[in-house]
């Protein structure tokens, strides 16, 4: 018991900057049908719960498929005065089930979960990731996508309600601010 006790105190501030919550993670309904083709090219962060890795503005994602049949993500922010990138890989864990990627942005980490729950391709895409811990609590991410900086009202509520249908607090998620940006 003990070992545990201190395993979540060194944990702790790790997931601090992040949305934790008690309990094993939910496992939400996802895209049926999932097009990863139609998927690819560039998302901006509409909306986003809480990620240290995600502090600056004008954030957004680029998918690509490589030679080797992985993705290409290139993810992008402007932060501190800086046009910041990171470049992770993103594969198909389950070929029975595409919309349900795995995203790793470090040679040594492994595959984090990146569930497509809803997109149209056009406009919108709802993702979410968890992590369980020790199925004693939950660190998750959930991100609202659109093809253009700015959404429409009709559409954000939608991907806001599908979330919270599907269990996922947003009692702390934060618009992300896409004011001001220039192409990166």
């Amino acid at each position: 018991m003990s070992s545990v006790c201190l395993l979540l105190l060194l944990l702790l501030p790790a997931v601090a900057a992040q949305t934790y919550r008690w309990g094993p993670c939910p496992c939400p309904k996802v895209q049926p049908n999932f097009d990863l083709q139609k998927y690819l090219g560039r998302w901006y962060e509409i909306a986003k719960l809480p990620a240290s890795f995600e502090r600056g503005k004008c954030i957004e994602a680029n998918y690509d498929v490589r030679k080797d049949k992985t993705i290409q993500v290139i993810n992008k922010q402007f932060y501190k005065d800086k046009v910041r990138a990171v470049e992770g890989t993103a594969v198909v864990q389950d070929l029975h089930d595409m919309s349900k990627l795995g995203v790793s942005f470090s040679y040594f980490s492994p595959y984090g979960q990146y569930w497509v729950l809803s997109t149209d391709y056009k406009t919108l895409s709802v993702v979410y990731s968890c992590t369980d811990v020790l199925r004693l609590f939950h660190v998750e991410f959930a991100w609202i996508l659109g093809r253009a900086r700015f959404m429409q009202p009709e559409t954000f509520r939608y991907a806001e309600e599908l979330l919270t249908s599907e269990g996922i607090d947003l009692t702390t998620m934060c618009l992300t601010d896409q004011t001001g940006c220039k192409e990166f």
